[in-house]
């Protein structure tokens, strides 16, 4: 049922007989019809005047046809062009409703459909996935109450603390206007000019120039609300939240190289991720967690709670799970489902409101007015992928895309004559806004509690590994070498200064500057939530090792690794010189999934050469195969003479960390397993030496 016709049912108004209650699914009937369901004799050939004569005007098919066509293409997103979406279901553990009225978050026994929409922020459409970036992470739920979405990003801070600033940041970090370069890339000369003048951004440039701007895939990356909401209960009592995705495989990321190599093997390589895992029902998870606190215990952080450059540390103000979501289904067509889903931080229900962050109330304004750019019209709410799956009772009509008016002669309320439409009291589950107190002069002003732009950025850093901190200061060096004005290198210097004395020296030495000197805030401490390789990793699960082979192979051997890599919940590829399958000893055959020809060791998570691929120590694209994997210190196992083949690759590292060996399959394999459960094995010696 259509949302206007749920509601004319509620409201005891018949809908209209000329409305039918479905609408006809478009691949109905057996023969290709027009848009008008005429059938279609020739799908091949315009009508003409002569075999070879001109097409006539009167081609009433090939009018509708090309016209559509024509038109078929929408205004892509100003940001988060390049996306991915996925159906799945949400369901809250306990009742929260000492917090909310929201009734999704305070019936465990329900569960509420959701569309979720990742994303990456600067390219466009036909970008790559893997480029450095922030990557967006909406959540439509569809609940009893009416749809609420959750728009947030994979970092739980932003760049600006008023959205008035929005508009300079996007253009600043869009490809330069005045030749198109560089696409999906902020390192050029504009972007670090308005960061070198914009201090409040510091935190965020911690965030993006880590490990978190080149997730390993969307199944394994945080998700985070950005800004402070409130929970209000049934009391009209107000509780501040930070909304966050704890992704159930732990969080991972890529290398540098492997990002940039990926955007050349495979653009679409978070997207087929996605898509394969929901298509092979390994179903990706995350539990939703929520930093709460009272109203009446905002003054006392040590940060401004309504600052969206700022997090609530997890030390501090601990994040309790509460929920989870699963993603279950792909969708059956991408543009209807995916490109058409729009979003608006202000779609919210009953129980969950707005607080006065600056960002959050300018994003409020400006999310309907990009929906009516995109879609020409207001009624993108009435597409199946926006439509709310409760009731809907309204009296807007008409505009362009309006299928679903309300029916009979009345279009106004108050009425008396037609249907009512009752307005509803909280007690009634309407939307009542908290009552927070307002007063203050009118003034283009920033409170002086947003003014440390430094401290938390310092303590990003410092939370860190030795590893992530050095992937953080080459992103800079590499951002900033792109970077033609001298003047602008300088002022990033001095603000990395104020951050951290070894971060801006090592920068600085690089750049070929001298190092300023600063107040970095080193007495903040750290804050172990925020080091990725400080989290645990709970399994193998999700994934995908390449196993390398040749004729001659050890077919058992390729059959013992393989159960054992899916009784650890992860998946293989049989990599060979050629497709179709491999003679393997004995006289079986073990069927090929890829070439060393069309993939790349970057597409996978751990590689293994069992006994009998000895052949392939002649063949130089196993040979760099494996040693690109070395060098992105990922896990490597062989079995049998598959330890020569690592010997002519190496040389004599199968000692080092994340390489292990043993006489078969059946016995390397749980000290594999263990190594792909680490991910990377980031002790190892000798990556600089490997020739890969």
């Amino acid at each position: 049922m259509h949302g206007g016709e749920a509601a004319a049912a509620e409201s005891g108004v018949a809908p209209a007989a000329a409305v039918p209650a479905a609408d006809p699914p478009v691949a109905s009937g057996r023969f290709l019809t027009t848009n008008q369901g005429v059938r279609i004799s020739d799908n091949q050939n315009t009508l003409r005047a002569g075999a070879r004569g001109p097409s006539l005007l009167e081609d009433f098919a090939f009018r509708e046809k090309i016209m559509h066509f024509d038109h078929e293409r929408i205004p892509e997103r100003a940001v988060h062009a390049r996306g991915s979406g996925a159906h799945g279901v949400f369901r809250v553990y306990r009742s929260l409703s000492q917090y909310t009225t929201a009734a999704f978050l305070t019936d465990p026994s329900a569960t509420t459909p959701v569309f979720v929409r990742f994303s990456t922020v600067n390219g466009s459409r036909g970008s790559a996935d893997t480029a450095r970036d922030a990557r967006g992470f909406a959540t439509k739920f569809y609940t009893s109450q009416g749809v609420f979405d959750l728009v947030g990003n994979n970092i739980p801070v932003f760049f600006i603390q008023d959205a008035i600033k929005f508009p300079d940041l996007v253009h600043a970090f869009k490809p330069e206007p005045h030749n198109e370069i560089p696409q999906a890339s902020t390192a050029h000369d504009n972007f670090w000019d308005f960061i070198s003048l914009t201090p409040e951004s510091m935190h965020m440039v911690m965030w993006t120039m880590s490990d978190r701007a080149i997730p390993r895939s969307y199944r394994t990356m945080e998700g985070f609300g950005v800004h402070t909401f409130r929970l209000v209960n049934a009391r009209g009592e107000s509780t501040l939240v930070k909304w966050h995705w704890k992704p159930l495989l732990g969080i991972s990321s890529l290398v540098w190289p492997e990002a940039h190599k990926l955007m050349g093997i495979d653009a679409d390589y978070h997207r087929r991720d996605l898509w394969d895992a929901i298509a092979t029902r390994n179903y990706p998870e995350y539990e939703l967690a929520l930093q709460l606190l009272p109203e009446s215990e905002a003054e006392k952080a040590p940060f401004d709670v309504l600052d969206s450059t700022k997090i609530w540390p997890e030390e501090l103000i601990p994040a309790q799970r509460v929920g989870r979501l699963t993603l279950n289904r792909n969708p059956d067509n991408f543009f209807e489902e995916t490109e058409q889903s729009a979003f608006h931080i202000g779609h919210l229900v009953p129980g969950i409101d707005a607080t006065e962050d600056p960002l959050f109330q300018g994003r409020l304004f400006s999310y309907l007015d990009t929906q009516l750019n995109r879609f020409g019209t207001p009624n993108f709410s009435q597409l199946p992928i926006n439509q709310p799956k409760s009731a809907v009772n309204t009296f807007n009509q008409d505009g362009f895309m309006r299928y679903n008016n309300r029916p009979g002669k009345v279009n106004y309320e108050p009425n008396s004559l037609g249907a009512r439409a009752d307005e509803a009291n909280a007690a009634q589950g309407g939307f009542v806004s908290y009552a927070a107190p307002v007063s203050g002069r009118k003034a283009r002003t920033r409170a002086e509690s947003f003014g440390d732009h430094y401290s938390q950025a310092t303590l990003f850093f410092q939370s860190q590994t030795e590893r992530e901190k050095k992937h953080i200061v080459m992103a800079l060096q590499f951002e900033l070498s792109k970077v033609q004005s001298a003047a602008v290198r300088q002022r990033m210097l001095g603000h990395l200064a104020n951050i951290d004395t070894r971060l801006v020296r090592e920068v600085a030495a690089a750049l070929g500057m001298p190092a300023p000197s600063g107040r970095p805030n080193t007495a903040i401490g750290t804050s172990p939530a925020l080091s990725e390789e400080s989290l645990p990793r709970p399994s193998a699960k999700g994934r995908l090792v390449a196993i390398l082979v040749a004729d001659g192979v050890d077919g058992a051997d390729v059959t013992a690794l393989k159960a054992a890599v899916t009784k650890a919940k992860a998946a293989s590829h049989v990599i060979a010189p050629h497709l179709g399958t491999v003679a393997a000893a004995g006289g079986s055959e073990v069927a090929v999934n890829a070439t060393f020809f069309n993939s790349e060791s970057v597409q996978y998570d751990a590689v293994y050469v069992p006994s009998g691929a000895g052949a392939l120590r002649t063949n130089a694209e196993a040979l760099h195969f494996v040693r690109e994997a070395y060098k992105h210190y990922k896990p490597i196992g062989a079995d049998g003479d598959g330890e020569a083949f690592l010997t002519a690759a190496l040389g004599s590292r199968s000692g080092q960390p994340g390489v292990v060996v043993g006489r078969t399959a059946a016995s390397t394999a749980p000290a594999f397993i263990d190594a792909v459960v680490a991910h990377r094995h980031w002790t190892r010696s000798g990556t600089e030496d490997v020739p890969a």
